[in-house]
C-alpha cells in the first residue's frame, strides 16, 4: 500500500474497503471527481490519489474555484501572454502550465464560471488549451476535482454543464459526512491531536475518557475541520498530557436555540478570530469560498 493511502485509512477505517478502489484510481490517468461536504476529507483522498499515482514526482498544483474573481478566472487557470489585455505586459504561466507532467487538483469544482466551464471541457477532452493572446498548446496534465455533495444537482439548475459533469466523473468517490461514520471519529482525532502535539511541540497528549466517551456521539456539522479545531482549542488550553476538550454547544440539548443568523455570525467572527482576520484561512475553516465569505461580510456587517 502506498504510505500517502496508508496514512489516510490508518486514521479512517470506514474507508479501508474501498482501498483497492483507490489503488486503481491513483494508478489510472483517468479524471476523478471526489464529492462531500466540506471539511470530509475530500481534499486530503484527492492529495493522496495523487501521491499513489504514476504522476507522484511530478507537481501537484491546486486552484480553488470559489476563491478567484470571475475575471481572472481564464487568466489563473490557463496563463495569458502579453497584451491579452490591458495590465498584461509580461507571460503569465496559469495553473495548468505549472502542472505539465502533474496533477491539477480543481477544489470547489461547482463554482466554475458557466463561460470558461466549456474550455476546461476542452481541455479534458483533448488535453490542449489556449491561454489568453496565445496560440494552442498541449496539456499533460492528469485531472482531480473536489465538489460538494449536490454538484449532481446543479446541472438540473444550470449552474453545470451536463457534458462537463460527465468528463469529470470518470472516477468517483462520494466522502460521507462525520456525522455517519463515527467509527472515524476517535481514530481522526487521536491522529489529530498527535499532529497537533508535534506541530506545537508539546511531546505526547493523549485523549480524556471522558472526550473518547462523548466524541463518537457528537453530530460534527463541521465534520473534520470543527473536530481539529475542538481539539486544538483545548490543546493549546492546558499543559497537561491529557486533554479534555470541551463539547461545542448544543450537545445535551442544553444550550437554547437561536436563529440561524446568529449562528452564522458568531461561527464566521469565531474563525476570522482564529485565523487573525486572514480571509482565506477563515474561509478554509468555515468550509466556504473566500467570496462567499466576503458577501456574508458584507451582508451581517462584519468588519
Amino acid at each position: 500500500m502506498n504510505g500517502a493511502l496508508a496514512r489516510l485509512l490508518v486514521s479512517t477505517p470506514s474507508l479501508q474497503p474501498r482501498l483497492a478502489a483507490f489503488e486503481r484510481a491513483a494508478a489510472a490517468d483517468a479524471p476523478v471527481l471526489v464529492l462531500g461536504e466540506p471539511g470530509t476529507g475530500r481534499s486530503s483522498l484527492a492529495r493522496a490519489l495523487h501521491a499513489a499515482g504514476p504522476r507522484a514526482e511530478g507537481p501537484l498544483v491546486e486552484f480553488d474555484a470559489g476563491a478567484v474573481p470571475a475575471a481572472l478566472f481564464e487568466s489563473e487557470l490557463f496563463g495569458h501572454r502579453p497584451g491579452a489585455f490591458t495590465g498584461a505586459d509580461r507571460v503569465h504561466l496559469g495553473r495548468v502550465a505549472r502542472a505539465e507532467r502533474g496533477t491539477l487538483l480543481l477544489d470547489h469544482v461547482e463554482e466554475l464560471p458557466l463561460a470558461v466551464q466549456p474550455k476546461l471541457l476542452r481541455l479534458l477532452a483533448e488535453r490542449r488549451y489556449a491561454p489568453l493572446g496565445g496560440v494552442d498548446a498541449d496539456a499533460d496534465v492528469r485531472f482531480l476535482a473536489v465538489g460538494a455533495a449536490d454538484l449532481p444537482q446543479r446541472i438540473e439548475s444550470g449552474a453545470f454543464r451536463e457534458d462537463l459533469f460527465w468528463r469529470i466523473e470518470v472516477l468517483t468517490f462520494r466522502l460521507p459526512p462525520l456525522r455517519e461514520r463515527r467509527e472515524d471519529v476517535l481514530p481522526l482525532a487521536e491522529a489529530m491531536l498527535a499532529d497537533l502535539a508535534a506541530r506545537f511541540g508539546r511531546g505526547s497528549a493523549r485523549l480524556s475518557d471522558e472526550a473518547r466517551r462523548w466524541l463518537p456521539e457528537h453530530p460534527w456539522p463541521g465534520n473534520l475541520r470543527q473536530l481539529r479545531n475542538v481539539l486544538e482549542r483545548a490543546l493549546l488550553g492546558t499543559d497537561a498530557e491529557v486533554v479534555d476538550p470541551e463539547r461545542p454547544r448544543g450537545l445535551g440539548g442544553a444550550a437554547p436555540a437561536r436563529s440561524l443568523v446568529e449562528v452564522e455570525i458568531e461561527a464566521i467572527r469565531a474563525a476570522l478570530a482564529q485565523s487573525r482576520g486572514h480571509q482565506g484561512r477563515a474561509a478554509e475553516l468555515l468550509g466556504i469560498s473566500r467570496k462567499n465569505l466576503w458577501e456574508k461580510r458584507k451582508r451581517y456587517g462584519i468588519p
